[in-house]
């Protein structure tokens, strides 16, 4: 699939009290086109990503974007969904109107605004990307069914507690190095991994320790076809860009064994012609610690049921043979569902282009983003590498 990422931007993530999405969509809307030195008037097409359900009352914001400048009325926008996934979703919408030739230039933004209601309403909504007629009693939310995953898996291969706490501990220091994380706290190994009144028990195995962040936050790229990219100050290709979808009900399906992003994975590599040592670093889909460890197995990283080698040897820490969410993750960056997949392709591009500050792999120049959503549903890999003319 060609493509190219021109421009982007990325508000912090947190809680932005007194701000709508209208607010963060215009920020990295205008940023974006700024960074990839476009006008407005040259965007041929806008693809909005937002889950919402229920998180705001705004329905219906794919034309939000124009208020970011009036030159973009009257071009063609649509909103996207894809549960967790969404931000990668709406950015294939780009890459296909590019293939094509329907644009040479897209806008995409992805943005969520979660913290205006409830915790219990937040859950209930994040219910909504579960199969509801099977998977709707699960207590706990959408972290009652990671737990449920995480109590398979250990059943399965062991106790995996140690790794999931090293997993947790690994991202939150790297989050302390990111000035765009929600928690730039390293919590440390102990903290992780002990039961306290700060860190207790979310569901099954699962502490609070191995939870992803409700989160507010907007993410923005600008895609061009390759020949146009070629003349911009900047550009970093989609060597592979990938789409798995599985089945909903887990019932259906193995739902330890990840089917659908190792598939994702194998082609995305094939695609690339690349095998992942060749790549640098990986922003992988941590919505929870065990889907870290389970996405070891499902990338190649490990044969099933030895994803805790990964992170207890070392290999995924930063300074390790392949560095995982260098930026933190969602675990530590915050998880804005339909900002997410954006945010982690800017992140991505930024490592490759060497523009990632303190959270920079030295020397990276192949860099994998995996974005998921639901329960190993929906599967987005993409490979990023700096254009070569």
């Amino acid at each position: 699939m060609s493509g190219c990422i021109v421009g982007w931007a990325h508000s912090k993530f947190g809680k932005h009290e007194g701000r709508d999405i209208e607010s963060l969509i215009v920020e990295v809307a205008q940023a974006a086109l700024a960074d990839a030195g476009v006008s407005a008037a040259d965007i041929d097409t806008v693809f909005l990503g937002t889950m919402n359900g229920g998180f705001v009352r705004q329905e219906f914001p794919a034309s939000l974007v124009f208020q970011a400048d009036p030159a973009l009325r009257f071009k063609p926008a649509t909103r996207v969904e894809d549960a967790c996934a969404t931000g990668s979703a709406a950015i294939h919408q780009g890459l296909n109107a590019i293939a094509a030739g329907k644009a040479r230039l897209a806008l995409i933004v992805g943005v969520e605004k979660m913290t205006e209601i409830s915790g219990a309403q937040v859950g209930d909504i994040l219910l909504g990307a579960s199969y509801r007629k099977e998977e709707d009693a699960i207590e706990g939310g959408f972290a009652g069914i990671f737990g449920k995953i995480a109590q398979s898996y250990f059943q399965r291969y062991g106790d995996q507690s140690d790794a999931l706490a090293r997993i947790a501990a690994k991202n939150h220091k790297n989050g302390a190095a990111n000035p765009l994380a929600q928690m730039q706290k390293d919590l440390g190994y102990e903290f992780c991994r002990t039961i306290s009144d700060k860190n207790p028990i979310v569901a099954g195995p699962l502490k609070r320790t191995d939870c992803s962040l409700v989160s507010d936050g907007a993410a923005a790229v600008v895609l061009a076809d390759t020949a146009t990219a070629l003349s911009m100050r900047k550009a970093v290709i989609f060597r592979a860009a990938e789409q798995v979808n599985d089945f909903l009900p887990m019932s259906r399906r193995d739902v330890i064994a990840f089917e659908g992003p190792e598939l994702a994975w194998k082609r995305a590599l094939a695609s690339a012609r690349l095998k992942l040592d060749d790549l640098d670093l990986v922003e992988t889909h941590d919505c929870f610690t065990i889907a870290e460890l389970i996405e070891y197995e499902a990338m190649g990283l490990t044969p099933k049921g030895e994803g805790a080698r990964a992170i207890l040897e070392g290999w995924t820490e930063k300074d390790g043979k392949l560095p995982v969410n260098p930026s933190g993750g969602l675990k530590s960056k915050g998880h804005p569902i339909g900002a997410t997949g954006v945010s982690m392709h800017v992140l991505a591009a930024m490592q490759v282009t060497g523009k990632a500050g303190g959270i920079q792999v030295p020397d990276a120049s192949l860099a994998g983003v995996f974005n998921m959503g639901g329960a190993a549903v929906a599967n987005f890999v993409s490979i990023l590498e700096p254009l070569r003319a």
